[in-house]
């Protein structure tokens, strides 16, 4: 359950400025909060804050201009990469996945009571978290041995290989359930549409949102981790943690991929959410086809790599607003509100703070409601 109690009068717009830092500065009391990162933005209210705190293990401080890891935002790129080759023609929702992908990744992917589904299996599925797949990262295995979570920690040298992952699921997981009867969130599915994209764009994933977001956009401090370089000199990552162990310099994080192996900073993560919403890299009626939502959970619905957040949903008492994003495990976020026409983008640089990341635009949102 979200709690808030939220006290509000009117403002000016520099009066919420100063209460949104003093808020943001708040989350460095925590003592499992290194750092953080908020960038607000909304073009019709005038509004372009950008705001960093804490340090680097060496004492060094962090500033706006210092990436993050952005987790699972990266699946939000790699369904609009998708949604840009259905625009294309090359590919619809609704193909079965088996058109694009080979018999060695497509063999005995879905076996569920005895029954191969493999085939039945589509883009949809994938994209929406629908097709029953099980999640190599933090799914069960059959033989309880450990999950690729698990593993970032024991094995933090390891370089993953998409395959090698989809691999994993195969032969340590099983499906939850019949390809469109269920919700189950996975990475192992982004890890199939990321395959999908490189086959259909002849291009390897990370060249492909360089060409098609990163350039365009000039998201000029964003790469994929590992995989590739930003555009421009882009001062070093900034740490992030589960609990008191530091993440974002293991090479196994490689696993994540086209599930979240985006770095990126809070400006260049509203450039790419701005241009979504705006129609700059997807038509308003393929982002419509984007927000099919299905139930993920209390006040929270999925589409095709977006998340809808409902706030009166999560607690009666929070303003009537939506947000329409996503969120990544290190407590990262890149989110659009259409009532008030502001974008949210950031990190609390913390697995522990998943929850504390919403509450945090929550509020700045609460903020912003009461401009006078």
């Amino acid at each position: 359950m979200l709690a808030i109690v939220l006290q509000c009068s009117n403002n000016s717009t520099a009066d919420i400025q100063q209460k949104t830092e003093k808020l943001f500065q708040k989350q460095l009391k925590k003592n499992n909060i290194r750092n953080a990162f908020l960038s607000v933005y909304s073009p019709s209210r005038s509004i372009n804050w950008n705001f960093a705190a804490g340090t680097f293990q060496t004492g060094q401080k962090v500033t706006a201009d210092h990436p993050f890891l952005t987790a699972s935002i990266g699946k939000t790129f790699t369904a609009t990469a998708i949604a840009q080759l259905a625009e294309q023609g090359s590919l619809n929702f609704n193909d079965p996945v088996n058109m694009y992908l080979p018999n060695s990744i497509m063999h005995g992917l879905h076996v569920f009571n005895g029954l191969d589904y493999s085939a039945e299996i589509t883009i949809a599925h994938l994209l929406q978290h629908t097709s029953g797949l099980p999640d190599y990262f933090e799914g069960k295995t059959i033989d309880g041995s450990a999950n690729v979570m698990e593993l970032l920690f024991s094995e933090p040298d390891k370089l993953w290989k998409p395959v090698e992952t989809i691999e994993f699921a195969k032969q340590k997981m099983e499906p939850l359930f019949v390809p469109g009867n269920g919700y189950n969130y996975t990475d192992t599915e982004y890890v199939l549409l990321g395959l999908i994209v490189e086959k259909m764009s002849g291009t390897n994933l990370h060249n492909y949102f360089e060409e098609h977001f990163f350039k365009p956009l000039n998201m000029n401090h964003t790469s994929m981790h590992l995989q590739s370089e930003p555009l421009e000199k882009t001062p070093k990552l900034s740490e992030a943690f589960a609990g008191d162990f530091e993440v974002s310099t293991i090479k196994s994080l490689s696993a994540d991929w086209a599930g979240g192996g985006l770095v990126s900073t809070g400006n260049d993560l509203i450039k790419f959410q701005h241009a979504l919403f705006s129609g700059k890299i997807i038509s308003a009626e393929t982002l419509q086809a984007m927000q099919n939502w299905t139930p993920e959970t209390r006040g929270m619905e999925y589409g095709f790599g977006l998340r809808k957040i409902a706030f009166r949903k999560l607690f009666p008492t929070l303003p009537d607003l939506t947000i329409i994003g996503h969120s990544g495990s290190t407590g990262s976020f890149m989110f659009y509100c259409p009532e008030l026409d502001v974008y949210l983008a950031g990190t609390l640089n913390q697995t522990e703070e998943v929850k504390e990341s919403v509450v945090l635009m929550v509020k700045v949102l609460s903020f912003i409601l009461n401009i006078s």
